[in-house]
């Protein structure tokens, strides 16, 4: 196969430099403007809201989120842009991750290379918009590995630290951080390097901090039941094969675009051939567990969801491999390469586009409809401005945990905003936390005769899920009167404000016709005889 000479590897390094340089710096300021006009999505506000309650846990996540958000928030005050800057710093991380473990695989040319193949992987190069648990975890893998790769060649501690430092941050960002711990035991258990390191004392050193990560998972879930355990593997899996999570493939190749998803194969299916070559091994071992872990899983794991996210790290290591294999590659082969990553770079930039126009009411509006509406980061700011006036004495409560803390956020940390029961708090595993925080309905039901403001998203839910939970708050609430609504973006966002009072206990359920709550959202949808006003 043909090689290149050193001469023309020195010019190729300085010309992918280059272009990863320019592309970083565009896609950096294209990140940083969305992140500070976009809304916060819904899982972001509540996390938002954990921030404010410095725990070592949540019902739904260990801390580092929540801690994240809370130290940036203490030192540049509340805002969507410092909720999110420690965020968009370790998504920014990510490609020269990438870089470093491919530089230990083909020198500096192979760093640059692989770090502009990470920044135009769409999952990866938009990664850091938004204050998600995935950004710190994502890096936490990267970091780990880097440490183990490093340890394998070096055996130097302050790798096997790094490694177990890693180990530790994942841990205590999520428990995915346990598909990282299933792939470090493939390689040590498949892989003839793997197999001898067992006998290296600095491997137990990285077990044992990695182990720390634990602690605040341990300590939550003793305090709080098991509450998060729970929910991460009962309550939102079925854990029974449903054939249509066979689809993921096509999924992973749309999330990755086509072309860049079928080159990671490729690399893939190489490293493991070359898996006797180091650090093939590690690419092959780590990789291949994300990939295909993850795969089955989702045979049987939570299908409501959306999980394109979760093998990124294995795509990540792929792409620190892709100009190891490519090096010695066909011509044909470089060309599809270049080709693959004109089209990954096409898709990061139609989705930092999409959320660009979501970013703005105009452009949001361009993509009322789209069947792709982004419901989830639009209509609050235009829900928290429509707010009724609050008499002394009201509280205000939301049918849901997402609009309680999209209307939290707006309003500012020293508001308080109640949730009732919604399907959305268990499906999405907060109603625990609400009920440790006294925020959920029980907590009403404790003071009967409240008077209330109740914003209710009527969008929130579809078909009969929405009629059965919109028919019932008539019982959860003593409905006084509606005070008015929000009809945005072509009727995609949807929310209803009523006077109500807190009642002690839910009564016996009615049928959903002949509440008023469910009536009001059916004409407005356009299903009733009547369209709703914008006004009761």
């Amino acid at each position: 196969m043909p090689m290149d000479e050193p001469s023309s590897l020195a010019v190729r390094a300085r010309r992918w430099r280059g272009v990863f340089l320019a592309l970083f710096v565009l896609a950096i300021v294209c990140k940083v403007v969305i992140a500070a006009t976009l809304s916060p999505f819904g899982d972001e506000a509540f996390y938002w809201q954990e921030s404010l309650r410095p725990a070592w846990g949540y019902s739904d996540l260990p801390p580092v989120t929540a801690w994240l958000m809370g130290a940036s928030e203490a030192v540049f005050g509340h805002g969507v842009f410092a909720m999110r800057l420690p965020f968009l710093v370790l998504g920014a991380l990510l490609p020269w991750q990438v870089g470093a473990l491919a530089r230990r695989m083909g020198g500096a040319g192979a760093g640059w290379q692989a770090a502009t193949f990470a920044l135009l992987l769409p999952l990866a190069g938009s990664l850091g918009v938004m204050a998600l648990p995935d950004v710190p975890l994502t890096f936490a893998i990267l970091l780990a590995a880097q440490g183990m790769v490093r340890a394998l060649e070096t055996n130097r501690i302050r790798d096997w630290l790094l490694l177990g430092a890693g180990l530790a941050l994942a841990w205590a960002t999520h428990y995915r951080a346990a598909m990282a711990m299933l792939a470090g035991l493939v390689f040590l258990t498949c892989m003839r390097r793997g197999r001898a390191t067992w006998r290296r004392p600095g491997l137990w050193v990285a077990l044992l901090v990695a182990a720390f990560g634990l602690v605040p998972i341990i300590i939550y879930n003793v305090g709080a039941s098991g509450a998060g355990v729970a929910f991460q593997l009962v309550e939102r899996n079925p854990w029974a094969f449903h054939a249509d999570a066979l689809v993921q493939p096509l999924e992973q190749a749309v999330a990755c675009t086509p072309l860049m998803y079928g080159l990671l194969l490729w690399v893939l299916y190489s490293a493991w051939r070359r898996r006797a070559e180091t650090p093939f091994d590690v690419v092959a071992a780590l990789s291949g567990t994300f990939l295909v872990a993850y795969f089955v899983l989702g045979l049987f794991a939570d299908d409501l969801r959306f999980r394109a996210h979760w093998p990124l790290p294995g795509y990540l290591f792929l792409c620190a491999a892709v100009p190891a294999v490519l090096a010695r590659a066909w011509v044909a082969a470089r060309r599809f390469a270049v080709l693959a990553l004109a089209t990954s770079g096409l898709g990061l930039l139609a989705g930092l586009a999409y959320l660009g126009l979501a970013a703005s009411p105009r452009g949001a509006l361009v993509l009322a409809n789209a069947k792709a509406f982004p419901s989830h980061f639009v209509g609050w700011r235009e829900a928290a401005a429509a707010l009724p006036p609050r008499p002394a004495g009201t509280v205000l409560v939301a049918d849901n945990f997402m609009l309680a803390a999209e209307l939290h956020f707006v309003l500012g940390p020293s508001a308080t905003v109640y949730s009732l029961d919604s399907p959305l708090n268990t499906k999405h595993g907060r109603a625990p936390q609400l009920r440790a925080w006294g925020l959920d309905e029980a907590a009403l039901d404790a003071r009967p005769g409240t008077r209330m403001i109740l914003a209710v998203d009527e969008t929130a839910l579809k078909d009969e899920g929405a009629r059965a939970w919109l028919g019932s708050i008539c019982a959860r609430v003593d409905i006084v009167r509606p005070l008015g609504r929000v009809d945005a973006f072509a009727g995609r966002r949807r929310i209803a404000y009523y006077e109500a009072k807190a009642r002690a206990g839910m009564a016996a359920p009615g049928l959903p016709d002949e509440c008023m709550v469910w009536m009001r959202a059916w004409r407005a949808s356009g299903q009733g005889d009547t369209r709703g006003a914008q006004q009761p």
